[in-house]
């Protein structure tokens, strides 16, 4: 699994925190990537610019999985679900992790990065991380009724896959403008040009 890490500028703090117990809890024989968003970056990415970013990042194949989050967590869980291919869940706690990971077979999870810090904040989002990767995704939950949850989440992807655009025709239709400022967050684009199949870029 190609797992990348990306968050807001906002919660630019935290990114060495998510990257490092990425690291820690990723499935042996994971790769990690870090795009930051970090502290000395010259420029600023909203939750916007990074939702787009994460659909290029997974609508290109470049990776498999992202760890994302803003203050809240909430605004990029909903941005992410705008882009095509993307499902992201939101993972407060350990438990909504896990369940995220075995019922919902995601390919993106945002975190409450600005939230209860505190000395217990950090113990709960380290357990959160080794409880999303505690086992294999897409496994199903509660295990008497795996069969029924995993075709449930197949239909979900299915209708969405036929609702929405490709991601290719969502950036034709996007503000060139708005993509400008996308476009200069360089390691992603040249990640994408590198490691993407389907010239996205």
């Amino acid at each position: 699994m190609r797992i990348g890490v990306i968050q807001a500028s906002s919660q630019a703090g935290k990114n060495e925190l998510i990257f490092n117990t990425v690291k820690k809890y990723a499935p042996p024989g994971s790769e990690v990537f870090n795009f930051g968003c970090t502290e000395d970056e010259a420029g600023n990415y909203s939750y916007i610019d990074i939702s787009v970013l994460i659909g290029l990042l997974l609508g290109s194949g470049a990776v498999d999985f992202i760890v994302t989050g803003c203050s809240s967590g909430q605004g990029m869980m909903l941005a992410c679900n705008s882009m095509p291919g993307v499902i992201c869940g939101y993972a407060p706690t350990p438990r909504d992790a896990y369940l995220f990971a075995q019922i919902n077979n995601g390919n993106a999870i945002s975190l409450p990065l600005g939230e209860d810090y505190t000395w217990g904040g950090y113990e709960n989002f380290d357990k959160t991380i080794e409880a999303l990767f505690s086992e294999p995704f897409g496994q199903g939950y509660p295990k008497s009724e795996a069969d029924r949850k995993l075709k449930d989440t197949e239909i979900l992807k299915e209708i969405r896959k036929k609702g929405q655009l490709t991601i290719s025709e969502l950036l034709s239709r996007l503000d060139p403008g708005f993509l400008d400022g996308i476009k200069k967050k360089r390691d992603v684009i040249d990640f994408i040009r590198e490691n993407g199949s389907c010239g996205i870029i």
